[in-house]
């Protein structure tokens, strides 16, 4: 994949503050045809306990890919408490694991795991909450695990411009285990360093020491 340049974006375009808007007509509309491609593919719909199961699968998928919203409170960073001593670059900070839950775009099934972030900051910081928010921001998507990875890390080094940012994500595939290889075991991992993160291993390696995958 290729490492795009946080100046191509913007904070907005990054953040992607847009309220979605689906209106009664096309709710009902689109419950119309989940109806019919459940029984098609051999749901009763007509029980008590399923007439109300196309609705319902459709406010799950509407809350479960509620971070096309974006997420408003990202965008407030605070200064640096630690200013101008030789070894603040060396602090990093490390939140994790932050779960999350997604939906894989290829296949529409879930993927779920657990995310950890950091980041070296330089003038600025964020609350800590905001990396639980920013790994949600991008997860409750149609997405694939290897570019959320890349979307936290563009986003950190936009909202903060920090010396380095690291990213672990590791998550099980249910279109992995419930269809072609159906494999139950294996969990998929991914990594992104940036800046100091990329040219000091030091530093990585004790990154990764946290996220439980060096020992």
């Amino acid at each position: 994949m290729t490492d795009t340049s946080v100046d191509d974006f913007s904070v907005d375009e990054l953040l992607q503050l847009n309220q979605r808007k689906i209106s009664a007509e096309e709710l009902r509309k689109y419950e119309k045809y989940m109806t019919e491609i459940f029984s098609a593919l051999g749901m009763d719909v007509n029980t008590p306990s399923t007439h109300e199961t196309p609705r319902r699968f459709l406010e799950a998928l509407i809350e479960s890919t509620s971070g096309y919203e974006g997420d408003p409170k990202l965008i407030k960073s605070f200064p640096r408490e630690c200013r101008g001593e030789p070894d603040c670059r060396l602090s990093q900070v490390i939140e994790g694991p932050i779960h999350f839950h997604s939906l894989c775009e290829h296949h529409v099934f879930p993927f779920y795991g657990e995310a950890y972030v950091g980041y070296v900051a330089d003038e600025r910081i964020l609350g800590i909450s905001k990396l639980t928010r920013l790994v949600r921001l991008y997860t409750k998507r149609f997405a694939v695990q290897e570019r959320i990875g890349y979307q936290i890390a563009d986003t950190l080094e936009a909202l903060m411009r920090p010396h380095g940012v690291a990213v672990f994500m590791r998550a099980k595939h249910m279109c992995v285990e419930m269809r072609g290889v159906r494999e139950i075991s294996p969990a998929t991992r991914t990594t992104v360093f940036r800046g100091v993160y990329a040219d000091d291993p030091a530093l990585r390696a004790e990154f990764l020491n946290v996220c439980g995958i060096m020992k």
